[in-house]
């Protein structure tokens, strides 16, 4: 499975340029799909196939994963949501609705803060808490300091594998694990703390965009329990909880047409 459109690249920084693909009806509500740590934008293969033709999707790689450029620096959340922002412009998309997956979550709900008029609607699947719980990220933060090039392939499957919690497309997790592959140690340690501290927990009242929570109840990270859910759907002003029974943390991987089914009411609703 592959995308219907091969990628094209922006340039989102001095020497730094990252790909994306835009598919789908020119004339529909665009939606930008982020992906989280160490996936890239084929992640998303399996909903576009599922989604209707009307529906303009634009799937970034973050810069340092997949096919994107890997500076050495530059990968704090308010990076790539400055990256978001120029696929948008090169895109000549006025406003989006904002996906993301896992600390891609994290991307989305800054790009809504930033720019919020900018932001149609925000999806956030499997997404962590809006406080930092270090209690809870302690065995990936290890883990993530231990890492070194090459990174050892059944890290990356255990990684991979344990996100979610059913069955998946046959291939998939093979193809999750060979573009995790392209993302060298030095992208996960630089990433990290970005992400294992991020906090905008105080702000997130200011989001006014309607908002869908995406949550596996088998989602076993610890940092994007069901309380974490709750915690974000108190949080933003016009949020609902939706759950994937028997899901984990990578829902959209497990249900990839329901979650297509799902993103396209939301898109029109």
């Amino acid at each position: 499975m592959m995308f219907g459109r091969q990628p094209r690249r922006v340039r989102v920084a001095a020497g730094v340029s990252i790909p994306y693909v835009d598919q789908g009806g020119s004339d529909g509500v665009p939606v930008v799909l982020i992906h989280g740590l160490g996936d890239s934008l084929r992640s998303y293969e399996f909903v576009q196939a599922h989604l209707p033709g009307d529906v303009r999707t634009l799937v970034p790689s973050l810069r340092g994963h997949g096919d994107a450029d890997r500076p050495e620096h530059g990968y704090a959340p308010a990076d790539h949501v400055e990256d978001i922002r120029a696929v948008l412009d090169d895109a000549g998309v006025p406003a989006a609705i904002v996906v993301g997956h896992s600390s891609g979550s994290q991307v989305a709900q800054l790009f809504a803060l930033t720019y919020p008029r900018r932001t149609r609607g925000l999806v956030l699947i499997g997404a962590p808490g809006p406080r930092p719980d270090p209690a809870a990220a302690a065995r990936m933060s290890s883990e993530i300091a231990a890492l070194k090039d090459p990174i050892d392939q059944s890290w990356l499957r255990d990684f991979a594998e344990s996100t979610v919690a059913g069955p998946v497309p046959e291939g998939f997790l093979d193809m999750i694990i060979a573009e995790a592959r392209k993302v060298p140690a030095r992208v996960y340690k630089a990433a990290w703390p970005g992400i294992r501290d991020f906090d905008v927990s105080a702000d997130l009242h200011r989001i006014m965009a309607p908002t869908l929570l995406v949550w596996g109840s088998e989602d076993q990270v610890p940092v994007a329990n069901r309380s974490a859910q709750e915690q974000l759907q108190q949080a933003i002003p016009n949020a609902q909880l939706l759950i994937y029974a028997g899901a984990g943390h990578s829902a959209h991987w497990e249900r990839p047409e329901r979650f297509a089914s799902d993103l396209a009411t939301f898109v029109v609703s």
